[in-house]
This record gives C-alpha cells, structure tokens and sequence, in this order.
C-alpha cells in the first residue's frame, strides 16, 4: 500500500466456521424449551463431527455443512436450522465479501417487468386485436408475449453472460418466426399444437436463465423443478385472489349500474395473468422458506390420492373390456377424450414425483411414503401401457394424425422415464441404489421433453401440411 501498511487480511476458513457455529447455536438457543446445557451437548456433537470431517480430508467450511446435515439427522432443530440456512451458508463461506442483493431491488425488478408483461399483452389492442375477441391470436402468441419478461428477471438477477442471454433469446426468436412464418391452415390441428409445446419450450429455456446457463449440472436441473413446482402454487393462489377481486369488482360497479365486463375482459384478466407470471417468480425467491413447507405437504396429500385414482382406472379398464375395439361391450379406451384425460393425469403423476424428489432430503433413508411412490409410478406404468395399445389401435384403425402422434410420442417418453423412475425406486427403497441416481434419472430426462416439443412446434406442421 501506498503508506507502507498492509491489506487487512481475509477471514481464515476456522473463523468463518465460528461465525457459524455461533450463529447455530444463536438459532439453537431461541428455543425456551432447550436447556443451555441441552446447546453445550449438541455443540460438542458438532464440533466432534467437524474434527472427524477435517481428519478425513474435508476443508473447514466444508465439515461445517457436512456436520450440520448429518447432525440434523438426530436433532430436529439442527436440521430445521440447515433447512433455512443452507443456502445462505454456501454462499457465506464460499463468497464472503460478495455484497447482498437488496430485496428492494429484487421487488422493483420484478414489478417493473411485471408491468412490461401486462403491456405487451395489450400492445396487439392497438392493432384492433381483442383479447376477448381474437383468442386464436393469444393463443399462439401469449407465451411469447410474456415468457420473454420472466427470462430477463432471472438474466437480470443473476447477472448473466452475454452468451448465456444469447442461448435464452435464440429460441424466443425462433419460436417467434414458426408461428409467424409457417402457413397454417384455419383451425389447424398444428397449429394448436404448436402454440401448446411452444408454452412447454419456452418454459424450459426460461429454465436455462434460471440456472444462469449451468445447463449440464443436474442440482441446477433440479433446483428449476423445484422452482416451477413452487410457482404454480404461487400462481395458482394469486389466481384466486383474483377470481375473488374480479367478482367483487363486477359486483360493486354492478350494484351502481355500470356494466364493467369489458373492463375485466380486455385489460384485468390479461394484464393480470401476464403481471403474475413474474410476481410469482419473485414470491417463489423471496419466500422461499414459507413455500418449502407447504408444497411437502401437498406432495405427500396428492400421492396416495393420485395412485387410488390409476389403480381403480386399471381395474375399472380391465372390469370394462376390450381396450381398443369395443365391438358390442362398452367402449373404454377407444375414446379420444378418454385418452386426453389419462395423457394429463400420467403428466401430473410425473410432477407429483418430481416435486417428491426435489423436496426429500437425499440423506434420509427410504420410507414408507418412497414405497407408495413407488407402487403409484408403477400404476402409471400400467395406464400408460394401456392408453399406448388404445393409441395405436386408433392410429391402425383411422390413420395418422398430427393429434395422435404427438400425443403417442409424449406416452412413450413418458413410458421410458417412469420405467427408470420405477427401476431406481425399487433399488432405492431396498436400499440397493443411492437416492442420487434416481435424482440425476429424472434431471436428466428434461432435455428430452425440450427436443420433443421443439420436434412438435418446428417439424409437425411442415410435415403434415400444416393441417
């Protein structure tokens, strides 16, 4: 230095771990019904665990967040402190001068581009297109209207490359040119297609923003899953409140006279699904602690429900007959709503598991709800066997269609990921395969859903005469 005094010196790795293990036991100690003596003896586990940690090769920082996973195996408070704490502690010991990000900020990002969402929706109005009267147009276009916003929140938040924005803006932009560009006949069957797998696409590449590009890390894939899990619930509960501000808006304007319907219609309900898509990104990283807590909990309400419903559909199947022709008995499988119903019913079953996965704690052994996942997996197993026989039957009997092969590809998709899933449940629920590789099995899986809808969206529609 210019006056011949030294830096200040970072903090050593040992006093960072003291600042955290003073901060556990602050966290430990809140507790009125934990004796000071009760701490001191969880204390000298910890420590204890940490010196083993060390002895076998580990740095400080890292024995600090190994021992307190595993102490949080035999003390509750210990795991509910990892729980909250676990990411705000990776980042303390690895990135100990990185500055905070204010929420501030954070909540001023996400409504600014909340707003910008609920604007490019209404920027078609000024072209005479009507949300309430032109649904063709938003339905193939909405997704592109308003993903793009929640893309940048996260491109914006997380600082990301230009490389990185890059990979995210490229298929925006190509979507944006295939549904454009290609000539679709009116009501088309690719068409509405197109605009569904568009909506799945560009999800997932919102995913690639997420992740600030670590595509190839499964723990990013992951965290992703969590991410659109938590969302939903956020979304679905902003809906509604919603629903309940809309009723009261019509019936207090209606109660003076004046009919507000267009109102509603054209600016409340559009804006407001296009505004909530962001703000719920931002509920899901500003509360995640809270969130956490209650999606367990539908996961675990939802799983054996859901393997009720496959098993008394496969029985009822079998009760009922013939699953493709149904000839004189009733007809089971062979109808086209039926099949429709039971392809969303395997695609919720997926993310009943999914979100099972991203919740559990990977260090906890199997238990007995990991079992009837499992017996709920191999169910959906047996229904989608059953809907990919109907499937064919119908393609053999009417011909192809862009409808039936597109759903006939998401079936054996879907047949192949839950055949893995049920493979490595099993192994893992007799204690033969580590929860990680069942993990990494469905991370891994969702490129492919990406490649089958970017095949639906770009080659269907070429392929069937844009029919």
């Amino acid at each position: 230095m210019a006056d011949g005094t030294d830096p200040a010196p970072a903090p050593s790795a040992d006093k960072r771990v003291e600042e955290q293990i003073a901060a556990w036991r602050e966290y430990v100690s809140r507790r009125e019904a934990i004796a000071s003596r009760d701490v001191d003896e969880l204390e000298d586990h910890l420590r204890g665990e940490i010196d083993r940690l060390e002895a076998s090769g580990l740095a400080a920082d890292e024995a600090f967040l190994v021992a307190v996973k595993r102490l949080g195996a035999l003390d509750s408070l210990s795991r509910e402190f990892a729980r909250e704490h676990s990411d705000r502690l990776w980042k303390q010991l690895m990135f100990a001068d990185a500055p905070r990000e204010s929420r501030t900020n954070a909540l001023a990002l996400a409504v600014g581009l909340a707003v910008g969402s609920a604007l490019a929706v209404k920027v078609p109005a000024l072209f005479g297109i009507g949300f309430g009267e032109d649904g063709d147009f938003y339905g193939r276009y909405f997704a592109l209207l308003v993903l793009p916003f929640l893309a940048a929140y996260f491109l914006v938040r997380r600082r990301s490359a230009l490389t990185t924005i890059g990979v995210v803006a490229a298929p925006f932009a190509l979507a944006t040119l295939v549904l454009t560009l290609y000539p679709f006949a009116p009501d088309a069957a690719t068409l509405v297609l197109a605009a569904i797998h568009t909506v799945v696409a560009l999800w997932l590449v919102t995913g690639i923003a997420y992740a600030n590009g670590a595509v190839r890390s499964p723990r990013a894939r992951m965290d992703f899953i969590r991410f659109t899990g938590e969302w939903f619930v956020y979304f679905v509960l902003i809906a509604l409140g919603g629903g309940v501000l809309i009723a009261l808006t019509m019936g207090v304007f209606g109660a003076i006279g004046l009919d507000v319907s267009w109102f509603v219609s054209e600016w409340l309900v559009p804006c407001g699904i296009a505004g909530a898509v962001v703000i719920a990104a931002w509920l899901v990283e500003a509360k995640q602690a809270v969130i956490e807590n209650i999606a367990p909990v539908l996961t675990k309400l939802f799983t054996p429900l859901f393997t009720l419903l496959l098993l008394a559909f496969i029985v009822a199947g079998f009760v009922q007959g013939n699953l493709v022709d149904p000839g004189d008995g009733p007809e089971v499988f062979g109808q086209r709503d039926l099949l429709i119903i039971f392809d969303v019913v395997l695609v919720v079953v997926l993310a009943l598991l999914l979100y099972a996965l991203s919740a559990r704690d990977p260090m906890a052994p199997a238990t007995w709800f990991d079992r009837i996942q499992l017996v709920m997996v191999l169910a959906a197993l047996v229904v989608d066997v059953m809907v990919l026989v109907a499937m064919i039957g119908r393609i053999a009997e009417w011909g192809a269609s862009p409808n039936k092969l597109a759903s006939l590809g998401l079936n054996l998709i879907l047949l192949v990921n839950l055949a893995g899933a049920a493979w490595l449940q099993l192994r893992f629920s007799l204690g033969r395969t580590p929860f990680g590789r069942l993990e990494r099995w469905q991370t891994g899986y969702v490129p492919v859903y990406l490649a089958w809808s970017a095949v639906v969206v770009i080659v269907f529609p070429p392929l069937f005469a844009y029919a």
